[in-house]
C-alpha cells in the first residue's frame, strides 16, 4: 500500500503556516508567541522540533512548553512522529517544513511528517520560507544565484487552514545578520552575505508578499462560493504544458503552474510519442511528470505527429493557454518539415502560446 504522507495533502488535523521571505524575519518567534497563548487557552501545546539556531529570544520563548525529544537519526534531531501520535497533543510546532530529515529516517522530507500528524487529527503549527516552495524553484534561484534544493509542495500552502505572514524590513533583517542574532557571526560566510543582499531581500519579500496576497485572494473566491455571494464562472481558463523527452520542462511546469494560481485555471501537462525513445529521455519525462503530479497537474502521453496532435487536444479540452520550450530545431529540418510552432498558431488562433526559455540551469528535485 502506497505511502500517504507522500502526497502533498492529508486533512485531517488544522495547519497553520507561518511563511516568511528569509531566515531571521521572525516565525519561529511569531509561532512561539501563539503556542503560548493556545497553551493559556488550555490547549495542550508540545515542541515537536524547533530550529532556533541558538538565537536566545527564540530559547527563551520555549520555557514553558512541553517538549516531545527529538529522534536522534545520524547525530542529527528529527521530529520523532511516533512519539507524537503516542503523546497526542492537540497541537504540535514544528519548524522549517522544507527540511529534509536525515538518511535512515522513515520519511523523506519533514512536511510528509507534518501529513502523517494531520492525518491523526493533530494541530499542526509551521513556518517556511517562500523560497523553499517548489513552483519559485527557478524563479528564486534566477534571483540570488544559490540552488534551493529543499522544496516543499505549493499545495501544502494551499491546503493549509490559515496562512500568517511575518515580515521585517530588508535593512532590519541586514542589521539583525550583522548583530549575530540570525547566525553566530563566524558562521557568516560569503554565500550567507550574498543572499542577504539588500536587492534580494527586496525581491524575495515582494513575491512573498505576492504568495500571501494569492492566498486572502483564494479565500475570499472560496467564501463567495459557499455564501453564493457569486454565480459560478462560465468558463474557466486551461493551460497545457508541452514536455519534451529531449531536455527537461520543469522550468516549463512550474511557469505553467504559476499561470494557473494566478488564472484560477485549470493545468495540463502532455507528452506527444512520436516514435521509440531511449532510458535518458525516458528519465527525464519521469522527473518531469513527477513534479506535475506533485503539483496536481494531470499529465497525458499521447501517440502521433506532435503538431496535429498538440492541435487536436487542445481543441478537445478547451485550451485557453499554451506552453512551450524554446525549439530546438537545426536549419535542414527547418527546411524539411514546417516548424511546429507555426503550425500550432495557424491553427490554434484562440489560444495564446507562450515559449519559455529553457536553457536555463535547473536546479536538481530532491
Amino acid at each position: 500500500m502506497p505511502d500517504s504522507s507522500q502526497k502533498p495533502t492529508l486533512k485531517g488535523g488544522k495547519h497553520k503556516i507561518f511563511l516568511g521571505y528569509a531566515p531571521g524575519v521572525g516565525k519561529t518567534h511569531a509561532m512561539l508567541e501563539e503556542a503560548h497563548r493556545r497553551s493559556l487557552r488550555g490547549q495542550d501545546v508540545v515542541i515537536g522540533i524547533i530550529e532556533g539556531r541558538h538565537r536566545r529570544p527564540v530559547e527563551e520563548l520555549e520555557f514553558g512548553l512541553d517538549r516531545v525529544p527529538p529522534l536522534v537519526i545520524g547525530g542529527k534531531n528529527e521530529l520523532d512522529v511516533e512519539a507524537i501520535l503516542a503523546r497526542k497533543p492537540n497541537v504540535v510546532l514544528v519548524d522549517d517544513l522544507q527540511h529534509t530529515n536525515a538518511p535512515g529516517s522513515v520519511r523523506e522530507k519533514r512536511w510528509q511528517d507534518v501529513n502523517v500528524l494531520l492525518g491523526a487529527g493533530i494541530r499542526v503549527l509551521s513556518t517556511v520560507n517562500v523560497q523553499h516552495l517548489e513552483s519559485l524553484n527557478d524563479n528564486i534561484s534566477d534571483i540570488t544565484g544559490i540552488p534551493i534544493l529543499d522544496t516543499v509542495p505549493d499545495q501544502m500552502l494551499r491546503d493549509a487552514d490559515e496562512v500568517e505572514y511575518v515580515d521585517l524590513t530588508p535593512r532590519a533583517l541586514i542589521n539583525r545578520l550583522d548583530r549575530g542574532d540570525i547566525f553566530p557571526i563566524e558562521q557568516v560566510g560569503s554565500d550567507i552575505v550574498s543572499f542577504f543582499r539588500e536587492g534580494n531581500l527586496s525581491a524575495l519579500r515582494e513575491i512573498a508578499m505576492r504568495e500571501a496576497a494569492w492566498r486572502v485572494d483564494e479565500d475570499v473566491v472560496e467564501y463567495r462560493k459557499e455564501k453564493r455571494i457569486e454565480k459560478p464562472w462560465a468558463a474557466q481558463d486551461r493551460i497545457l504544458i508541452c514536455i519534451s523527452p529531449t531536455r527537461s520542462a520543469l522550468r516549463l511546469i512550474r511557469r505553467g503552474w504559476r499561470m494557473g494560481q494566478r488564472m484560477h485555471g485549470e493545468v495540463l501537462a502532455v507528452h506527444v510519442e512520436e516514435g521509440p525513445i531511449g532510458d535518458r529521455e525516458r528519465k527525464i519525462l519521469e522527473d518531469d511528470f513527477k513534479l506535475a503530479e506533485r503539483l496536481g497537474i494531470k499529465t497525458f502521453t499521447l501517440k502521433g505527429e506532435l503538431a496535429p496532435v498538440l492541435i487536436e487536444f487542445a481543441k478537445e479540452r478547451n485550451v485557453t493557454q499554451l506552453i512551450l520550450g524554446h525549439p530546438q530545431r537545426n536549419r535542414f529540418q527547418e527546411i524539411l518539415r514546417p516548424a511546429v510552432l507555426t503550425e500550432l498558431v495557424k491553427a490554434l488562433r484562440t489560444v495564446d502560446i507562450l515559449v519559455v526559455a529553457t536553457d536555463s540551469p535547473v536546479v536538481a528535485e530532491h
